[in-house]
């Protein structure tokens, strides 16, 4: 006698955690006299990057990975402060101390934003908004700062809906309403989908979820390859994967396209200092330190090279980390034709307890 058809799996339960502008809220948590002012936190006035924007800064339009000069022009009354990643990073742990009460899923993305699986509720709390909800008090009460939070059935939508309601909100999507949500929503709100991939979608007349969910899978796949069953998933609000606990980053960087093509080797110089700061900046943000440098560089016609170097020892300091990108870049140089694109990655990740010395390669 054949078995009974198997139920479906009962949907999850995915909070996604992320705090509001997490550095800059603790320079003014720290500082009352920055309370109430636009703050950047970053590098200098006269060069660096924006690693973080106070709420009063994005008002602005100053944003993270942003050149300091940028910055400047858009509000002249910015106040920078240097980053304090040692008190970042006690301060992240005290919050991820808090999701461990009640779960022992999380996955981690950076210091200040974390996906947790509270399908079993251990706290018998009765629903994952009830959850998201204590956290988020929880948060303020030992920390002194607010989080927002998005809670659904898998970890496309809970990031979507953490950025619904922000600062210091909650946004709840249901299974019922999942699809729905997603097709409201533009791509360029979609995780995964960068400048460059809307600017190509707005070219191909999807502006919005409702319009990637209109074309075929046919289609998708010939315009962006092996990414396109992740979009035609993402606009049916289906995502399979799980939190994964303990993730470790396998690389990470910063990447920059260029409006026109770069030939000169001082303008090829300043762009991957940029390009250096921005993914320095990720760096300190996920805490990771790793042994090899690579180098992306795509031409004028889209050939992309890649060239990477390896040290024996992690690389600690952001210093040696462009020393060995500016090697790489100056070993390709003349580029008569232009550059396009450059991008500079920290991989070869190493673990806490590895031998991580200060290195300049």
């Amino acid at each position: 006698m054949p078995a009974p058809p198997s139920q479906p799996p009962a949907p999850r339960k995915v909070i996604h955690v992320d705090m509001d502008a997490f550095y800059a809220s603790v320079e003014q948590r720290d500082d009352p006299s920055l309370r109430g002012r636009p703050v950047a936190v970053g590098g200098s006035r006269a060069r660096g990057v924006v690693a973080a924007a106070s709420y009063e800064a994005r008002a602005f339009g100053v944003r993270s990975a942003m050149p300091s000069v940028t910055a400047i022009r858009r509000c002249p009354d910015l106040v920078f402060v240097p980053p304090r990643f040692d008190v970042y990073r006690e301060v992240s742990d005290r919050i991820r101390a808090i999701f461990a009460d009640y779960t022992a899923l999380i996955e981690p993305l950076s210091l200040d934003e974390a996906y947790l699986d509270v399908t079993e509720d251990i706290r018998g709390l009765g629903t994952a908004a009830a959850i998201a909800e204590e956290i988020r008090s929880r948060i303020k009460t030992d920390t002194g700062l607010t989080a927002s939070a998005g809670v659904s059935y898998n970890k496309f939508i809970a990031k979507l809906a953490s950025d619904q309601n922000k600062p210091d909100g909650i946004c709840i999507i249901t299974p019922k309403r999942g699809a729905a949500f997603v097709q409201s929503l533009p791509v360029k709100r979609f995780h995964g989908v960068g400048p460059v991939t809307a600017q190509k979608m707005e070219r191909l007349g999807i502006l919005t979820g409702a319009d990637l969910y209109d074309r075929s899978l046919a289609f998708l796949q010939a315009n962006f390859g092996s990414y396109a069953d992740y979009l035609y998933g993402a606009a049916r609000g289906i995502d399979h994967r799980p939190v994964r606990a303990n993730r470790a980053a396998k690389s990470v960087g910063a990447e920059r396209t260029f409006e026109t093509n770069l030939t000169a080797e001082d303008d090829l110089r300043a762009a991957l200092h940029r390009v250096a700061d921005a993914a320095w900046v990720r760096i300190e943000r996920h805490g990771t330190r790793g042994r090899t440098i690579t180098l992306k560089l795509r031409h004028a016609d889209f050939r992309t090279i890649t060239r990477a170097r390896s040290s024996q020892v992690a690389v600690t300091e952001k210093a040696a980390f462009l020393a060995a990108g500016l090697e790489l870049l100056i070993a390709q140089l003349p580029v008569p034709d232009g550059v396009r694109l450059l991008g500079l990655t920290l991989s070869g990740i190493v673990a806490d307890d590895d031998d991580v010395q200060p290195s300049l390669l």
